[in-house]
């Protein structure tokens, strides 16, 4: 088998048996892609939610912004949990009738929410329904590393979360405005429910190997040092995602923007998150993927800054409107360097894990730096939580050298 070398570590090829009896040629069809998008969009509830999500449990609910963030957070650290003991699992596991289960007991979580207003219950719900969705999103991104071109599948799934955005920014706040704050939780509920249907109806069957051959699998071995930093890296975005993202519309509202500006933004937010998508597929092929994530980087501080730091609504406007769909540029880039660090999908299972470990400081981080120091720190905070991971990205390796590797 060919050996490519990342950094320090030789990382085997799978080879195409071992791809064959993972994979079962059955993720690569329009179905079971559609499958796919359905699970992923349910699982990333909160790259397009966080903004409604806390500004309700605050407006609607009476918590303080650090109790609404630490809500958030325990949804985002049960999923983080989840995926953290499913990824090392993944190779093994049939995700076939684990996804949809794994989206109905979150739907039922959710739907517990819409009964109670104690932060204690709610408290322990969100951590139920974090732990379940993030079952299901843990399973979905492992099996997406499994078809034939993991980056181009990733970026299309990335357009479906902003069409998926658009139209929750759309029915979402009329929701809760018509029936009050248990509507937010409703609407979660529907959602995962709606994803355990598609689910159970076509995902793709993948035909886990035996411990035995999971065992002998080269690819089963240590991940690379780079596959850990990009790990990190990303982390760290998703911390400033989340921690800046969760405080968008109460941001704005404490300037005195009206609520129906701050509405279309979000919707706005939506419509511009369809293109990073899109256009990183397009792009796969011409782009450094080292250079790109170095780049979202120092973007996303720079825009996070204007966002804390502006008085015009415009350039506030402007700022939130591109803000995450930054971070899902650069996360669709090293998604594809990650599938190509590791073929046996357990780096990409583990998405969720490094994405949400970084979501789910964030709202407390941000709820707290604001309670106490007011939103520019939020800010502040951003670019320095941005400088450490720039140096995290600065250990992946350019195109080139890794072409100059696998030649060797």
């Amino acid at each position: 088998m060919r050996q490519v070398r990342y950094g320090s570590v030789h990382q085997p090829l799978m080879n195409d048996n071992l791809s064959k009896g993972l994979a079962m040629n059955s993720t690569d069809n329009l179905r079971t892609r559609i499958a796919l998008m359905a699970a992923h969009c349910a699982g990333m509830v909160d790259i397009v939610a966080l903004p409604v999500w806390v500004g309700t449990l605050i407006a609607r609910f009476g918590f303080d912004p650090q109790q609404a963030g630490a809500l958030a957070t325990l949804f985002l650290a049960g999923a983080v949990m989840a995926s953290m003991i499913v990824a090392p699992r993944f190779h093994r596991l049939r995700g076939r009738w684990i996804v949809p289960v794994a989206y109905a007991a979150a739907g039922a979580a959710f739907l517990a929410c819409t009964r109670t207003s104690q932060f204690e219950t709610l408290a322990v719900l969100h951590a139920v329904g974090g732990i379940a969705t993030g079952v299901g999103l843990s399973v979905t991104h492992g099996t997406v590393a499994l078809t034939s071109n993991p980056h181009r599948l990733f970026g299309f799934m990335q357009v479906a979360v902003g069409f998926f955005g658009i139209a929750y920014m759309v029915c979402a706040p009329q929701i809760i405005v018509a029936v009050g704050g248990p509507g937010l939780f409703a609407v979660f509920g529907g959602i995962m429910l709606a994803a355990c249907g598609i689910t159970a109806l076509a995902y793709p069957n993948v035909q886990p190997i035996s411990a035995a051959a999971a065992a002998r699998a080269p690819s089963a071995g240590p991940l690379p040092n780079a596959a850990w930093c990009a790990m990190a890296g990303i982390s760290l975005m998703n911390v400033t995602q989340a921690m800046v993202f969760s405080f968008l519309e109460r941001m704005g509202a404490d300037r005195g923007y009206t609520a129906s500006n701050l509405h279309l933004l979000l919707i706005v937010v939506g419509v511009v998150n369809l293109a990073p998508g899109a256009i990183a597929a397009m792009l796969q092929h011409r782009l450094d993927a080292r250079k790109v994530v170095l780049a979202g980087v120092v973007a996303q501080a720079a825009l996070a800054l204007t966002l804390v730091s502006s008085s015009a609504f415009p350039v506030y406007a402007a700022a939130g409107a591109f803000f995450v769909s930054t971070v899902i540029f650069t996360h669709i880039f090293t998604f594809g360097v990650l599938a190509k660090l590791d073929p046996s999908g357990r780096a990409v299972s583990a998405t969720p894990a490094m994405l949400m470990m970084g979501s789910a400081t964030g709202p407390i981080l941000g709820g707290t730096l604001v309670k106490f120091y007011g939103h520019g720190a939020i800010g502040w905070a951003a670019v320095a939580i941005g400088a450490v991971a720039f140096c995290f990205f600065l250990q992946l390796r350019s195109r080139k050298a890794q072409l100059h590797a696998q030649s060797a």
